[in-house]
């Protein structure tokens, strides 16, 4: 596939329609005088290229020596002014009815954010898929991912710059990395990606493991847990000696009930005796007022009567017979209630020494009972104990799954590695490596006169794991001659992928061709002309040699007064 143009636009209006074409595309500045060029927004053409093909939006404005620091002009005016990176890549820019690729997005998020694949939208975990099926098709495996197979074509961060086949970020394995130049070279291992999962497997099992035994190893989690047993062993003999009354609970319970029966019965009996010293009160007043009646003022008092009123037919005595008659009678009645409640006093005396008899019993059962302060004491240590005996237990669980884990991983791994190392493919990894080569060393020999080559190592990783390490062999270490072997390398994987049938961009993106001789970025462009190649390269226009001094390889020309995004022009949009 091609670029065929790049659209940054705003709300229909377009700010920039970047065009390319075939062989050599360049994006320079046309600075003047002592204005350097540079954060006019040469590099950003390149990255928002790569944030089409699904980088992260944060590459456009984010500071990348700080990645806390914000070009916060930038952000605001991508997100206020809803930008529109479009991007049209295909399959054959001489062909117009080629197919063709059309890919959308902006900077905004959630119901907003547009992740557009030909008009039609995608959430973020199907957008990378899509695109490898668009331009990978027959690439089913997870692993390599879209990203790390095209990482090679898009060279602007300093990693992908300086370095041939270490296209990816500096935490990438030697396993990745392996499955990555497996695939490019056209050997298929559709166990890659297995291996890749199973590799990062051991390393999560192998960092729990660590974590797990931080403070202590496994065998010392083991003894301090016999030990614990043992101690544990130790507390509940003593436990077991105490004279602990096995009912305390319940005889402690019983007594507080015989306490609260034995008020309440002493309450009643002397409610009881209350009642029946009143009634003896009483029954003693009336027979004494009986008794101690005037009878020589009562008779004074009856003769007044009789002489005033002669109808009086009883005698005195009858009138003082009739009054003590009254008061025994009264008396009498009172008293009747007596023989009741002796009775129930009689009861409740029987209830109450009962109960008294049955509270001595409890209450010297339970004073006789050892402390229950040392039985708290020992429960206390037995649970910590316990506490400590199942996080040990739990610990040293996790630690044999994770033995047992690893074994398993180990197990595939080896499996794996048996057909991964087997004769038959590595005949295939030499085979195609040897025709790989082929291109590298002639395009190296007709760019720098010298000729490179990719070599592979077996080689064991920190963990012991066996792995095909790739490295470009040469004796140069200059930056000019380092960017030259990384083109070389590039040109030459196309003529490759081309002659192998393998699914390849036709595109390369670099930065800092500043870096290069003249002679042979001129050597570059002759080659990428002559062949379906495009060498997209952002450079000073001031760096740049007189052969290529030519407006027909501009594809964009910025400068401090029209600048990539021309904030400033387009502030009113």
């Amino acid at each position: 596939m091609f670029l065929k143009y790049l659209m940054i636009s705003s709300h229909s209006n377009v700010i920039r329609n970047i065009k390319f074409h075939k062989g050599i595309n360049l994006i320079v500045d046309s600075s003047e005088g002592h204005i350097t060029g540079n954060s006019v927004g040469k590099t950003t053409v390149l990255k928002l290229i790569d944030f089409c093909l699904g980088a992260n939006p944060k590459n456009i404005y984010e500071d990348p020596e700080s990645k806390k620091e914000i070009y916060k002009l930038v952000k605001d005016y991508l997100v206020e002014k809803d930008i529109l990176i479009t991007l049209c890549l295909a399959e054959n820019l001489d062909n117009e009815d080629a197919q063709n690729i059309i890919i959308e997005r902006n900077f905004l998020s959630r119901n907003k954010i547009v992740r557009r694949i030909n008009d039609v939208n995608y959430v973020e975990g199907e957008f990378e898929p899509k695109l490898t099926e668009l331009f990978f098709p027959e690439h089913t495996a997870k692993k390599p991912s879209f990203r790390q197979i095209i990482s090679h074509n898009i060279r602007y961060k300093d990693l992908s710059i300086n370095n041939t086949l270490k296209t990816l970020d500096r935490y990438t394995s030697d396993a990745e990395y392996e499955t990555l130049h497996l695939f490019l070279l056209g050997c298929e291992f559709i166990k890659g990606s297995d291996k890749q999962e199973i590799l990062q497997k051991i390393k999560q099992e192998d960092t729990f493991r660590k974590r797990l035994e931080k403070n202590q190893t496994k065998s010392a989690y083991e003894v301090a847990l016999s030990l614990i047993e043992n101690e544990i062993e130790v507390l509940d003999k003593k436990k077991s000696n105490l004279n602990i009354n096995e009912d305390f609970e319940k005889d402690l319970q019983n007594l507080n009930h015989l306490k609260y029966q034995i008020n309440l019965t002493s309450s009643e009996l002397g409610a009881l005796n209350l009642r029946k010293d009143l009634i003896d009160e009483t029954t003693r007043e009336l027979t004494s007022s009986a008794s101690k009646i005037d009878l020589q003022q009562l008779r004074i008092i009856y003769d007044q009567a009789i002489s005033n009123m002669t109808s009086i037919q009883k005698t005195f005595e009858d009138m003082v017979q009739y009054h003590n008659q009254m008061i025994q009678e009264r008396a009498n009645y009172i008293a009747k209630e007596l023989p009741v409640l002796i009775d129930k006093i009689d009861e409740k005396n029987l209830i109450l020494s009962t109960l008294l008899e049955k509270e001595a019993k409890l209450s010297s059962a339970i004073s006789k009972t050892d402390s229950f302060e040392e039985l708290e004491r020992l429960i206390v240590e037995l649970n910590e104990k316990y506490k400590n005996k199942g996080e040990y237990e739990s610990i040293i669980q996790q630690l044999e799954d994770v033995e047992e884990n690893l074994r398993s991983y180990e197990g595939d791994l080896e499996s794996i590695d048996k057909e991964l190392f087997s004769g038959s493919f590595e005949g295939i990894v030499k085979r195609q490596l040897n025709k790989f080569n082929k291109y590298f060393s002639s395009t190296s020999d007709l760019l720098y006169g010298e000729q490179y080559a990719l070599k592979y190592d077996k080689v064991l990783n920190k963990k012991g794991q066996k792995l095909y390490k790739f490295t470009a062999f040469n004796t140069n270490f200059s930056t000019g001659k380092k960017q030259g072997e990384i083109s070389c390398f590039d040109i030459a994987y196309t003529f490759f992928a081309d002659e192998e049938n393998i699914p390849c961009m036709h595109f390369l993106l670099n930065d800092k061709k500043e870096l290069m001789h003249d002679n042979q970025l001129v050597k570059i462009a002759e080659l990428v002309n002559k062949n379906e190649i495009q060498f997209v390269a952002s450079i000073l226009k001031d760096k740049l040699p007189n052969e290529l001094k030519n407006e027909d390889y501009f594809i964009l020309e910025l400068s401090e007064n029209d600048k990539l995004f021309r904030i400033e022009s387009n502030k009113n949009i």
